[in-house]
């Protein structure tokens, strides 16, 4: 769902459709895999799911696919965009899980979903360093003087502790 450069010359999992890191080097693999998300072990029906849909769209669209790789793999990109474009419509049954799949890629990319910020950081997250992920300061906490809307908003409660929590 977040096209990147191939990890390697002889990648075929990854179109090589964009240059830079996509959701698979950002970590979505890892990320649909933690255990505390518990969809692990749905994974499997996932991707038959996701590969019968990509031989109908092939047979549909008159695209011979390579008996060699999984269906979704052997689509050209333009095709793999097309197909997740018919796979999140709304109506389209399974939908709310090609949504969710495609919710946890972006979220890999955008926000490091399963590694802690911080780590996150230090490893220089592609996603994060893409987005301009601003580093903590010197103490690890973060602060933002440029208020949102341009503005403070509210004022500090005066019971709040120096560490930022309520008293």
């Amino acid at each position: 769902m977040v096209p990147g450069e191939k990890r390697h010359g002889g990648d075929v999992a990854i179109a090589g459709a964009a240059p830079g890191p996509g959701a698979v080097q950002a970590g979505a693999v890892e990320l649909l895999t933690l255990p505390e998300l518990g969809i692990g072990v749905l994974l499997p029906e996932l991707a038959l799911l996701v590969n019968t849909r990509a031989l109908a769209y092939a047979a549909t669209h008159g695209r011979v696919l390579l008996p060699t790789q999984p269906p979704f793999v052997a689509l050209r990109f333009t095709d793999r965009t097309a197909l997740a474009g018919e796979l999140l419509t709304p109506g389209v049954p399974d939908r709310q899980l090609y949504v969710l799949l495609a919710l946890f890629a972006a979220a890999a990319f955008d926000t490091a979903a399963h590694l802690h910020t911080t780590d996150a950081l230090r490893q220089r997250h592609p996603g994060l360093a893409w987005i301009g992920f601003p580093a903590p300061d010197a103490d690890g906490l973060w602060r933002f003087p440029d208020y949102s809307y341009g503005r403070r908003l509210a004022p500090e409660h005066p019971l709040t502790t120096p560490g930022g929590h309520p008293a």
